[in-house]
């Protein structure tokens, strides 16, 4: 290694990309650790002067910003949203094209760009006196012909020309300041940039020049490790490119789970060795994440794509539960009906799978102003599509309003009133079902279920084929190579979405035919192939049973369906009223059960659901009291009128009149008892003797109640 050249880490880090990793450093000589490697990646390891270190990758993570005057540094983000102008440099350039050289490449601001010459320039017949501004245009590029620049010279009185001046023209030439900003990105993007010296346009933390350095986290691994190191490029190191001259050393190759998977097929089966586990905070709820800890030998068996679906238990008192199931899961499923919650849940069901019939399972009264239907329990409708129809009611512009609404078909049989009609008939009557064409609005709040007839057993495999998703199923059958079966037990679960998932069968080293499936992409960690023999003899692997359930966390689900991108549009609202309207929304009753008159259904119920205004105005203004007693002026010596006795029936057979309400009091000495006057029929007064007979059976009544 005599005559390589020692360069700063950061120097030279700088000058790399990712195209040409992985690159052997040796460590030669500087300040191996100042604590930066435990603060960034937590290992314990410093560099000595002789270690080889293998660059994997490298990542652009912040800019440091020297001011130079100060001997003071500070860093910068790489998405720093100031922009910097370029300094120009001091010393003068002998052509054009030395200037240019150092102008960035590929940048949409690199034109026009500006100059001075100190020094008298000819050119053919023209002559420019020194001191002049040139404005760099366009470069001309002819073939057989030297380049030249398309310049623009400002005239003494205002008068500006063009000149055209070859590249390599000789003369004294310095930058002027131009107006042209850059961004960090664009600055580390551009070589050319990266050694010039900038000053924020807008003066923020410095006016001075400053050089800006890139500041890498550089991902290495050492031939003595086997864990993978993270260190930023700033550290103090000075080290030595010798790719060429070890080629021959072993290091051990961290890869991820999914460059394990662009392994050909004949590396498997194979021992791995964890290099970096997946962490605590795991996505998954299974009995093999938390044994993936640092050095823990596997097994891959096999990579591959799986089919899956993901599984969850419908609300309730537990804890929603969530899974992946493999689509080897050997278990049976029969469908479950669905429950919705609004006629939009209908309407999402129907785009997912025509034909749906379901069943109302909660009353709702009818809003003739919204277009709102009756429903009654029982009621089964058959959703046919999504139309627009037009409310009666008027909007806040007093315009008609069309609402989106579900068409469906209520299947209703036929009522048997008449008593007289013979079996046949009445049969026929029951067989028969008449169809009523209802329209329910998408805002409409409603329950129903799912009206299915099949009874079948399925496998998963199937349900997929025949069904679309989501799709409510129950476990009648377990899976007989589970032990336990954790899909068994619930009353109802969800099959939400499916995925094709590409996978590794693996095992552990002390139980290898008890396999499992690592979702690759939901798994982050980083193994090594190693040269350890299979646990198993004359390469006759086991028979491996295969955990085709994993119970996943709340955050895969959120994970999940975020990356499903699913933009599903609210369900619509109400149509707005028109508040200046001072009528309510009409509701009328629910549609008359069997077996009972409609018109005598709708007096019950406008009987029951009287609006309590007008029970006020019934209490206040409508009941019948008795007429208050006439002053004693206008009491003559007649008698008050009798008031008629209304008859009860056949139980009042007597004729006594009901005592008179109102009776004159002239003075204590006419005053009588009830029992000291004689019953007459033919008498005035309608005063009645309670005699015995009638004491007797209200005793009896009296009694009765009381019992009761």
């Amino acid at each position: 290694m005599a005559g390589t050249t020692a360069l700063p880490l950061q120097e030279f880090i700088a000058s790399l990309d990712n195209t040409c990793l992985p690159k052997i450093l040796q460590v030669c000589s500087g300040v191996y650790f100042q604590g930066s490697i435990y603060e960034l990646s937590g290992s314990e390891v410093c560099f000595s002067t002789g270690d080889l270190i293998k660059v994997t990758s490298i990542e652009l993570q912040s800019v440091c910003c020297e001011d130079i005057s100060k001997n003071e540094k500070f860093e910068l983000p790489i998405n720093h949203t100031g922009l910097f102008k370029v300094v120009p440099e001091d010393m003068p350039y002998s052509t054009i094209e030395e200037m240019m050289s150092l102008r960035p490449v590929g940048l949409e601001s690199c034109l026009p760009f500006t100059f001075t010459n100190r020094s008298k320039m000819t050119l053919d017949n023209f002559t420019l006196g020194a001191g002049k501004t040139l404005t760099v245009l366009s470069i001309k590029s002819s073939e057989g012909e030297e380049d030249q620049v398309r310049c623009s010279v400002q005239g003494e009185q205002g008068a500006s020309a063009e000149v055209c001046i070859p590249l390599n023209f000789r003369g004294e030439f310095h930058e002027y300041e131009n107006k042209e900003d850059f961004t960090l990105q664009e600055i580390m993007s551009s070589p050319c940039l990266r050694c010039r010296k900038f000053r924020f346009t807008k003066t923020t933390k410095c006016d001075q020049p400053l050089v800006l350095s890139p500041i890498y986290q550089v991902q290495a691994i050492m031939n003595l490790r086997k864990n993978i190191l993270k260190f930023p490029s700033s550290l103090e190191v000075d080290v030595v490119d010798v790719t060429d001259v070890c080629t021959d050393v072993n290091f051990v190759t961290p890869l991820s789970l999914t460059e394990v998977l662009s392994q050909p097929d004949e590396s498997f089966p194979s021992v791995v060795e964890i290099l970096e586990g997946p962490g605590s905070r795991s996505l998954f709820k299974c009995y093999w994440v938390p044994e993936m800890n640092k050095s823990q030998q596997l097994i891959f068996h096999r990579k591959g794509n799986t089919p899956m679906v993901l599984v969850s238990s419908l609300k309730g008192r537990k804890a929603q539960q969530y899974f992946m199931v493999s689509q080897h899961y050997g278990g049976r499923f029969r469908r479950r009906p669905r429950e919705f919650n609004s006629v939009y849940e209908l309407h999402v069901a129907l785009t997912q799978a025509p034909g749906l019939r379901v069943s109302v399972t909660r009353n709702c009264e009818e809003v003739e102003e919204e277009g709102l239907p009756a429903l009654s329990v029982g009621d089964q409708l058959e959703v046919i599509s999504c139309k627009r129809v037009e409310l009666p009611c008027e909007g806040t512009e007093g315009q008609k309003q069309s609402v989106e609404a579900l068409f469906c078909q209520r299947l209703q049989e036929m009522d048997d009133d008449d008593d007289d009609d013979d079996e046949e008939e009445e049969a026929d009557f029951k067989r028969e079902n008449h169809r009523e064409e209802i329209f329910l609005p998408l805002y409409m709040q409603g329950h129903f279920v799912e009206v299915l007839t099949d009874n079948k057993k399925y496998r998963l495999r199937d349900l997929g084929k025949q069904f679309k998703l989501p799709l409510d199923v129950k476990v009648v059958g377990r899976d007989t190579e589970l032990e336990p079966d954790p899909l068994v037990g619930f009353p109802c679960l969800r099959i939400e979405g499916a995925m094709m998932e590409p996978t590794i069968q693996a095992s552990f080293v002390h139980r290898p035919d008890h396999c499992f499936e690592i979702p690759t992409q939901w798994l982050s960690m980083s193994v090594s192939f190693t040269k350890d023999p299979l646990p198993w003899p004359n390469q006759e692997p086991p028979t491996c049973h295969l955990d085709t359930v994993t119970e996943v966390t709340d955050t895969f689900i959120y994970e999940f369906r975020k990356k499903g991108n699913s933009d599903e549009a609210p369900p619509p609202r109400p149509p707005k009223r028109n508040l200046s309207s001072s009528t309510l929304p009409k509701k009328t009753s629910k549609p008359s059960k069997k077996g009972q008159p409609k018109a005598d259904k709708q007096k019950q119920r406008s009987d029951k659901s009287t609006p309590t205004k007008e029970m006020g105005d019934l209490n206040l203004n409508s009941k019948k009291r008795p007429p208050a007693p006439p002053p004693p002026a206008m009491l003559g010596d007649e008698p008050p009128p009798v008031i008629p006795r209304k008859q009860s029936g056949a139980e009042v057979t007597t004729g006594k009149a009901k005592p008179n309400t109102y009776v004159r009091l002239e003075d204590s000495k006419r005053t009588a008892s009830l029992s000291d006057i004689a019953a007459d029929v033919d008498s005035d007064h309608d005063y009645e003797i309670v005699d015995e007979t009638l004491s007797a059976m209200m005793k009896k009544a009296q009694e009765n109640v009381l019992f009761y």
